[in-house]
């Protein structure tokens, strides 16, 4: 059965302290108690730096068996000149230890940067080095792309023959598209608003939640931008990833909770 998760980019930052964490909770346990209220979290710290393969098992370990960690990959692997030159990189992420999250293990989020453009056989070059598995456990992708020339039909094509989703950013400084690659969605939400009691109205929450079911049942939304008109064949259920990142982001837990509740 397909499934809706709701969270948030990482679970250590000073600001939940004051507005998300249980009062005198210790940092060691910021992961247990963020874990709970959640039904994911992007961890962003392997973007910057190898984690060890005891750090994910004690992730694993601190979490409910029904929880799930997207994990971004190494920069080293996506911030190059040319993406096949990057085989050892993607190589030495993929066997860091990511394997020990076991059935907690969600999408792989590869993000480039502003300043990638396309080029379709450099990057055809890159999804030709991603696995498929990793110690008998599937692996899925997530391709969040940050220059405007992927807004085309010749990238999604491509996407879609490596079975990769692309990220969906709900933000005015990023490339916002909403075409479906994958059998996942995938979506960053960007716009939480300091002012707000939830980072986010309670009308948006609301169309969020109408979104994510209409993903989730196997549709496209007909309100967000895309490069191309949607298939009017239906397609199966989708796994449905939610995250709220950046904008305000002392506000994210909010946010996330809110459309958690409205989801019911």
């Amino acid at each position: 059965m397909a499934s809706i998760r709701v969270g948030i980019g990482g679970w250590s930052f000073p600001p939940w302290r004051e507005t998300f964490y249980p009062k005198g909770i210790s940092a060691a346990r910021e992961l247990a108690y963020a874990s709970r209220q959640l039904g994911a979290i992007e961890i962003n710290s392997t973007y910057h730096g190898t984690q060890k393969p005891a750090t994910f098992a004690k992730w694993r370990d601190e979490t409910p068996d029904d929880f799930i960690f997207s994990v971004k990959a190494s920069r080293f692997c996506t911030q190059r000149r040319v993406l096949a030159d990057g085989a050892d990189s993607v190589q030495r992420f993929i066997a860091s230890g990511i394997a020990e999250l076991g059935p907690k293990l969600g999408p792989i989020v590869w993000q480039f940067p502003p300043t990638k453009a396309y080029v379709r056989a450099d990057f055809a070059a890159f999804l030709a080095l991603l696995p498929d598995q990793i110690d008998g456990l599937p692996l899925r992708h997530a391709l969040d792309v940050r220059h405007a020339s992927f807004m085309c039909a010749d990238f999604l094509q491509l996407a879609r023959e490596h079975r990769c989703a692309t990220v969906f950013t709900d933000a005015d400084d990023h490339p916002s598209f909403a075409d479906l690659t994958g059998d996942f969605v995938y979506a960053r939400l960007m716009r939480t608003q300091s002012r707000l009691k939830n980072g986010v109205a309670p009308k948006v929450i609301g169309q969020w939640a109408d979104r994510a079911r209409n993903w989730s049942d196997g549709g496209a939304p007909d309100d967000l931008p895309c490069v191309e008109a949607a298939s009017p064949e239906p397609a199966k259920p989708r796994d449905v990833f939610m995250f709220f990142i950046s904008g305000a982001k002392e506000k994210a837990p909010a946010a996330a909770m809110a459309l958690l509740k409205r989801l019911g």
